[in-house]
C-alpha cells in the first residue's frame, strides 16, 4: 500500500456506497483480506483507499429459505463448509469451499470476497455456476442482479462497476432428483490450487437425464459451460459412451491455460478425465 493510503473502517452499508462514489477506482475494498494482502506485500497492488466491510451489519449472515438459500458476502468459506444446511443442500459447494487453502484461510476467506477476486484458480465460482447462482451488487444508484454466467469477465475481471460491491449471492433450491458433484484436480503437490476444477449437475429421473449442467474452471480463464454439449444428454441414459463423448467434446471446446500447474495439452486431458469420472460418480447416484 503507498504510504499515502487511506484506511476505512466502514460501520454501515451506506457508509460503504458513499466511499465508492466518491473515491470510485481509487478504493479497494476488503473483505476477508486473504488475497488482498498477499497483492498489498507484493506490490501488486497500491490503492490509495483501503476499505473493509468486516464491521458492516448484515454481511455476513446465512439465510436459508424455503426456494433456496441467500448468503451475504463476509460468509466465509468454512462457515459453508461446515453448514449443515449448506451439506444437505448444496452438498457440491460445501465440498469447494472445503477444498480451498487450509483451516486457517478458510476461517478468514469469504464468498463475496473469492468472487470479486475472479482468480481463476479458484474453487467455489466453478460449483455457483452448475447451481445458476445470482449476485446481487449494489451502489448508490441501486441495486442490480447479475447472474453468475455473466458474472466473470475474466483474468480478475467482473461485471461490478467501481461503486458497486456485492451484498447478495442467492442460490435457487436444486431441482427434484438432482445431484451435484465438484472434483479438483491439483497438478503440485507443494499446492492447494486447483490445475482443473469440474462441477456437474444432473438431474435423473428413473436412469433418464432431464438436465445437465457441467462446468470446468481453474483450467480456463473463467468457469465455463458448454450447454450445447449439455443438451446432448437431456432424455437420455448416461451410457458410458455418451459420458465419453461429453467429457472428449469439453477437452476439445475449452480453451485451456498454460501455468506452472500444467500446459494447454494437459490441461485437455485433466477436462477430459475429470469431466467423465464426475459424470460417472452423478450417474452412480451421489449427491
Amino acid at each position: 500500500m503507498s504510504m499515502n493510503g487511506k484506511y476505512i473502517q466502514a460501520e454501515s452499508l451506506d457508509e460503504v456506497l458513499d466511499a465508492l462514489e466518491n473515491y470510485g477506482d481509487e478504493a479497494k475494498v476488503v473483505a476477508g483480506g486473504t488475497a488482498m494482502t498477499l497483492m498489498l506485500e507484493h506490490d501488486l497492488i497500491a490503492p490509495e483507499i483501503l476499505l473493509s466491510i468486516g464491521q458492516v451489519p448484515g454481511l455476513n449472515d446465512l439465510k436459508p429459505r424455503e426456494k433456496g438459500i441467500e448468503l451475504g458476502p463476509m460468509v466465509s468459506l468454512r462457515e459453508l463448509e461446515r453448514s449443515v444446511h449448506v451439506k444437505s443442500n448444496f452438498p457440491a459447494l460445501s465440498t469447494a469451499c472445503g477444498s480451498v487453502g487450509n483451516v486457517r484461510v478458510r476461517n478468514q476467506a469469504t464468498l463475496g470476497g473469492n468472487l470479486g477476486e475472479a482468480d481463476y484458480a479458484s474453487d467455489p465460482p466453478t460449483v455457483l455456476m452448475v447451481l445458476d447462482a445470482e449476485v446481487t451488487a449494489k451502489s448508490k444508484k441501486g441495486a442490480r442482479l447479475i447472474p453468475i454466467s455473466e458474472f466473470f469477465h475474466g483474468f480478475f475481471t467482473t461485471d461490478l462497476q467501481p461503486e458497486e460491491i456485492i451484498t447478495q449471492i442467492s442460490l435457487p433450491a436444486l431441482p427434484k432428483d438432482s445431484r451435484t458433484v465438484y472434483l479438483k484436480y491439483k497438478s503440485r503437490s507443494s499446492e492447494d490450487r486447483p490445475c482443473v476444477g469440474v462441477a456437474v449437475l444432473g438431474v435423473l429421473e428413473e436412469g433418464i437425464c432431464r438436465d445437465l449442467r457441467v462446468a470446468v474452471g481453474a483450467a480456463c480463464e473463467i468457469p465455463t459451460r458448454l450447454q450445447s454439449v449439455e443438451t446432448m444428454a437431456k432424455g437420455q441414459t448416461l451410457t458410458d459412451a455418451l459420458i465419453e463423448e461429453i467429457a472428449d467434446r469439453y477437452a476439445k471446446e475449452i480453451e485451456p491455460l498454460e501455468d506452472l500447474r500444467g500446459s494447454a495439452w494437459y490441461r485437455r486431458q485433466m477436462i477430459r478425465v475429470h469431466v467423465r469420472r464426475a459424470l460417472v460418480e452423478v450417474r452412480n447416484g451421489r449427491r
